[in-house]
């Protein structure tokens, strides 16, 4: 590898450039040193090029990989003139370039290696073509799906590439790269560890240990108050997890549909607030715990219902949706906004659920009555018209793995992290959040806050809604309940889960007790929080792993030695 002192050479340099100043500049680099800038070294023609021995040593220089000086250049790019990579990149716009053609182009003006081929390096492991259950494989144990709302481009060429191909199984480099191009960003920040959760599979084995824990409980009854919950079997437990990343894991019965119950106030409530304004909504509903059991008949010292969690201000905040529309309008809307929340995940309904909770809803017509005649509901208000339409939102179906992505929306600030959607507005789920720490548990709220310190919301259908603010939304379901009303083996998956991981909103105070934190990679480092990243800056990312890249001679490359600078994996011997 090409090696040289700067300072011999840059003394040279600077006197060449003083002898002969160089009027054009075709070819333009830069070379940073401590003292001075040498930008705009660089030759107006090929006698230009030749006329000094330094001369041809920085041309040299300027051909080695973009990774040995690229992070010097961030600081001096705005005292230099465009670089050659600029140049390139600025012509590929122009052009109008993608995909393959874009990165071959790259690649041949002696830039960085494409993500592409990393990526097709880091999974072949040396091997000249990739199995597709191999890529797909590597790939589930990211966390990523396959049917990835946001890998649909890349499943889909995919799947029409393996069509074409002799054996239907294998892809080799130029395959590959068709077909991953499109959603090589993502690709590329999962095989390299930048999702929230890096080791996704040690955390996972850590969920399970903790589910079949859960699973051994058998204490707690189902609810039988609404006869068609208490069909259900009190053997059925699952947990499903979605990380705002999008990374998913579940374990048990994930797929069995079950009603939300009270697991869709603070959903409801979060449309109200995002639909009206967290002061028009707390006009009508206060803040505080009540203290009480959720069905109970009894309003604060101003006449109003305690918060949107207790049946009675769950019911007021189903008066505030979409006021002038019909209950079908109004249902309809609620719909879409958990199917969006669910990114477009199974969200349905059950009308025998609903019959069965309207002709058993004596307590709610009750409290409906009670609230209006201490006028808590908006003027015009049809409160049986209401409380149909709050019986049948109590109705909706979901699954674990379609709740826990709803969670995941909560946990990311309102944008659903599989489809990138904002479904709801900031605001509206900074107060959802605050609401669910507080009074999301019924009256085992203040214990919940104490001993798992996470927004959470529980339902009598057995369901327990989780949220980890900025890393992942979890949704346990178990019909057998405990006497305040929730799931007992939910409640004890929660509490193993943060005894276990540092998730407790003061788990990292300074001197807390150390505990397994799944956001650093091998629990030694803390991770670096990444939103959305470029290509280029992946790209130099990547390359800055330098020891695993090798630039290969002419004699060793089938490419065009003259224009091309190829890279594989190897080990580089200094």
């Amino acid at each position: 590898m090409l090696h040289f002192r700067s300072s011999t050479v840059l003394k040279e340099l600077f006197e060449a450039t003083l002898k002969r100043p160089f009027p054009v500049y075709r070819q333009k680099t830069w070379l940073p040193t401590s003292s001075r800038c040498f930008c705009c070294l660089g030759a107006a023609s090929v006698d230009a090029r030749t006329a000094s021995a330094p001369l041809k040593v920085l041309n040299a220089a300027a051909h080695r990989p973009a990774l040995r000086t690229a992070p010097r250049a961030a600081s001096l790019r705005s005292y230099c003139v465009k670089t050659e990579a600029e140049e390139v990149e600025e012509q590929l716009k122009k052009d109008g370039a993608g995909g393959e053609a874009a990165s071959d182009k790259r690649r041949n003006a002696g830039i960085l290696p494409s993500l592409e081929d990393l990526l097709f390096y880091t999974v072949a492991e040396g091997q000249e073509t990739i199995p597709a259950h191999k890529f797909l494989t590597a790939l589930k144990a990211t966390g990523l799906r396959s049917g990835d709302p946001r890998l649909k481009e890349c499943m889909e060429t995919l799947k029409d590439t393996l069509k074409k191909t002799s054996d239907g199984v294998t892809l080799d480099r130029h395959l590959f790269k068709k077909c991953v191009q499109s959603n090589i960003v993502l690709l590329t920040q999962a095989f390299r560890k930048k999702f929230v959760i890096p080791d996704f599979q040690s955390f996972t084995s850590h969920i399970d240990e903790l589910y079949e824990n859960a699973k051994n409980l058998t204490g707690g009854q189902v609810a039988d108050y609404i006869p068609q919950l208490a069909r259900f079997s009190p053997d059925l437990w699952a947990v499903s997890l979605c990380t705002v990343d999008g990374q998913r894991h579940t374990v048990g019965d994930t797929k069995v549909p079950f009603c939300l119950q009270s697991c869709v106030k603070p959903l409801k409530y979060a449309v109200a607030v995002h639909d009206h304004s967290t002061e028009y909504v707390h006009s009508f509903i206060g803040k505080e715990p009540s203290g009480l059991r959720f069905n109970k008949l009894f309003l604060n010292e101003d006449d109003k219902p305690h918060n949107p969690m207790v049946n009675a201000g769950a019911i007021v905040c189903t008066s505030l949706i979409k006021q002038s529309a019909s209950n079908a309008e109004k249902f309809d809307y609620v719909m879409n906004f958990l199917k969006k929340m669910a990114g477009n995940e199974y969200v349905g309904f059950s009308n025998a659920t609903f019959q069965s909770e309207r002709e058993s809803g004596d307590r709610n017509f009750a409290i409906g009555y009670y609230l209006k005649e201490k006028k808590c509901f908006p003027e015009g208000t049809d409160m049986t018209s209401v409380l149909d339409l709050y019986f049948q939102l109590c109705s909706i179906e979901v699954t674990c793995e379609s709740a826990s992505v709803m969670a995941a929306t909560l946990a990311n600030g309102g944008i659903c992290p599989i489809t990138g959607e904002r479904v709801l507005s900031p605001e509206a789920v900074r107060n959802t959040l605050s609401l669910m720490h507080s009074c999301g548990m019924y009256d085992f709220s203040g214990q919940f806050a104490f001993h798992v310190g996470l927004p959470a919301k529980s339902g009598v259908s057995g369901g327990i809604l989780l949220v980890v603010p900025n890393v992942m939304g979890i949704m346990c379901w178990s019909p057998p309940l405990d006497k305040l009303g929730n799931s007992v083996r939910g409640i004890q998956f929660c509490t193993d889960l943060v005894e276990l991981f540092n998730f407790h909103n003061y788990d990292n105070l300074r001197h807390c007790a150390k505990k397994h934190d799944p956001r650093r990679e091998g629990g030694d480092q803390r991770q670096q929080t990444f939103g959305p990243m470029d290509y280029e800056s992946l790209q130099q990312e990547l390359a800055l792993k330098a020891p695993l890249w090798k630039k290969v001679s002419p004699t060793e490359s089938n490419e065009d030695s003259s224009t091309t600078v190829v890279y594989r994996m190897d080990k580089v011997v200094e």
